[in-house]
């Protein structure tokens, strides 16, 4: 018989990489997760976990595992739902996540129209980068998240999670007011190509969707300034140190003499809705991303 929190230590192994975030994560000890993991390799009969360097990687037989497994806790979700019943209106709390432009135009109004229409419903607000997002939706302590498309994700194959499309935020050229190109009603990058560019800093998952713009109009941007926060973006670009590719959902510092041109060939960074498997069937978390998509086709008009 297998101990199912044994099986979700190793769950957890999988998704932290490592033994010691997994126990982390889990309010653990090390020694102690690995202990939970032994013991049930033991149970099972097979090698779990095996050297790789100065840690450990997951074997073929947990790989297998594994897959079970994620439907395992897939199915147990859809127990608990059963067993609560819970078809009438939308109650308790509602736990979603999301970063800040998500939550500013998005999750914020969400909760807003939900506790409106649904009283007994609490909607809990937690920002959180998109790593976080899966880690608190992994955990358990978020039903719902909102999350940037960026190549690190888990796949949209990946049994843990349901993974859908929200809406796709499309990159503006934005240049000094008094730029030749701020009075076109529309640009093609490659006539930017050799202004200095200012673009995030490279760990920033908009860092690619900016250099892969680039690529796509012909060339490879001069970047000669970098920055983390899309005002700090638009000040660079105010006082004429460069042009930039900023997402439209961006909330700049008004007033600012830049203007903001779209761009011929598309550019734009996708948003998904992201729960566990299985969440949404929850009513409160179909209410939330009922609501969610009537949001998005005016967020970014």
């Amino acid at each position: 018989m297998i101990d199912l929190r044994r099986l979700h230590v190793l769950r957890a192994v999988a998704h932290y990489g490592t033994v010691t975030a997994a126990a982390r994560a889990l309010h653990f000890t090390p020694s102690a997760a690995s202990q939970q993991i032994r013991q049930l390799a033991r149970d099972l009969g097979v090698d779990l976990l095996e050297p790789q360097g100065r840690g450990v990687r997951l074997t073929p037989a947990a790989e297998s595992l594994l897959t079970h497994a994620d439907a395992i806790q897939a199915r147990w979700e859809q127990a608990e739902l059963d067993l609560r019943a819970e078809r009438g209106a939308p109650a308790g709390p509602l736990r979603v996540s999301g970063y800040p432009v998500a939550i500013s135009v998005l999750l914020a109004p969400m909760a807003v129209r939900l506790q409106e229409r649904y009283p007994r419903l609490a909607v809990r607000i937690r920002e959180a980068d998109v790593p976080e997002s899966f880690d608190l939706l992994f955990e358990g302590e978020a039903d719902l998240a909102i999350v940037e498309a960026t190549p690190s994700n888990p796949p949209l194959s990946d049994a843990r999670f349901d993974q859908r499309p929200l809406l796709d935020d499309p990159f503006d050229l934005v240049v000094p007011a008094d730029h030749p190109l701020a009075g076109r009603e529309r640009v093609d990058l490659s006539e930017a190509a050799h202004e200095d560019w200012i673009a995030p800093v490279p760990e920033s998952p908009c860092r690619t969707h900016v250099i892969s713009a680039c690529g796509e109009a012909g060339f490879s941007p001069e970047v000669v300034h970098q920055a983390v926060d899309w005002n700090v973006t638009a000040q660079l670009v105010a006082h004429r140190l460069g042009v930039a590719l900023i997402p439209r959902l961006a909330q700049l510092t008004p007033h600012l003499p830049i203007t903001r041109v779209p761009c011929t060939r598309n550019p734009h960074r996708r948003f998904l809705t992201c729960t566990r498997r299985g969440g949404h069937e929850r009513p409160a978390v179909e209410a939330a991303l009922a609501q969610l998509r009537e949001l998005a086709p005016t967020a970014v008009a």
